[in-house]
């Protein structure tokens, strides 16, 4: 019973252990693909703060470039760098929102000089396509659109940097996570083989227990059918023929002396009568049925 019980314990604790390696195992992978979410977050942000700076410089390349020649066709990546940077700003006011923030956001700002180096820039582009050459060109040397870029290059660097920090940190954490795992892993694994083994060996301890007992078992009921068979045989032939014996003289008893009995005598040999037939009857039961009419026959 006991041995039964521990090895039930035994299952029981095996199996709550898995379940628990399980939910471990499940929540490791949660926290990797949390990193790995953020991680490539990070990468989206730094690549729309490349792509916000390309556009501002591919817009200026274009406006110098159409300020010196004149020529319209330096406006092409001006005017595409124009048409892609509000989608550019779009994208980078969206990635940065789902970040949680605790110094004040820097794009506002970012945007902010941005639509200013716009407006720069729209102006000498107008001031040269209105024949105004030399008033564009001192627009341009008043260097307030050098001071414009200036800035927006520190802020998208400053913002570049912390987002290089984020996805460094990120990437340790990943590190961190793997390596906590693998030895959660080992260790986990380590008891899971012990409980494994410890709950085999009992299994089979308990088998052989069992087998043992079995063995036992069969030998005491060869012993016991023996002991019934010498019954069996007693009750068929010695002690069938006593009863036999006894029933004959009680009836000789009763049959020539019961007039020199007394009452009391008489009844008691009437008793001792009944009794020595229901002992016959309860030893016909026992070896079958088998009574003298029976043996008459088999004879």
């Amino acid at each position: 019973m006991i041995r039964r019980v521990a090895l039930q314990i035994g299952i029981l604790v095996l199996l709550a252990f898995i379940v628990c390696s399980a939910y471990f195992t499940v929540g490791y992978l949660k926290r990797v693909q949390d990193i790995a979410t953020l991680t490539l977050e990070s990468s989206a942000i730094q690549a729309a703060l490349s792509s916000v700076l390309k556009d501002l410089t591919d817009m200026e390349t274009g406006q110098r470039g159409y300020l010196l020649t004149d020529n319209p066709s330096y406006l092409q990546p001006y005017n595409d760098a124009k048409g892609r940077i509000e989608s550019d700003f779009s994208d980078l006011r969206a990635r940065l929102a789902t970040r949680t923030q605790t110094d004040p956001p820097l794009e506002p700002q970012l945007e902010t000089l941005a639509k200013s180096k716009q407006a720069e820039m729209e102006r000498s582009v107008s001031l040269r396509q209105g024949g105004y050459r030399l008033r564009s060109f001192k627009l341009v040397d008043t260097n307030e659109g050098e001071g414009y870029m200036d800035e927006i290059r520190r802020i998208v660097s400053s913002m570049s940097s912390a987002e290089h920090s984020n996805f460094a940190r990120f990437d340790s954490e990943r590190v961190a996570a793997l390596k906590h795992e693998e030895r959660a892993t080992i260790i986990a694994n380590s008891v899971l083989l012990a409980l494994a083994a410890c709950l085999f060996g009992l299994m089979g301890r308990h088998a052989r227990v069992l087998a043992k007992e079995a063995a036992h078992s069969k030998k005491e009921l060869v012993a016991r059918d023996l002991q019934l068979e010498r019954l069996t045989s007693a009750l068929s032939g010695p002690v069938r023929s006593d009863i036999g014996t006894i029933n004959t003289t009680l009836e000789l008893l009763i049959e020539q002396y019961g007039g020199f009995l007394p009452r009391h005598g008489q009844q008691y040999a009437e008793k001792i009568k009944e009794a020595a037939t229901e002992v016959e009857r309860l030893r016909q039961d026992l070896v079958g049925g088998q009574g003298p009419e029976s043996d008459a026959k088999a004879a």
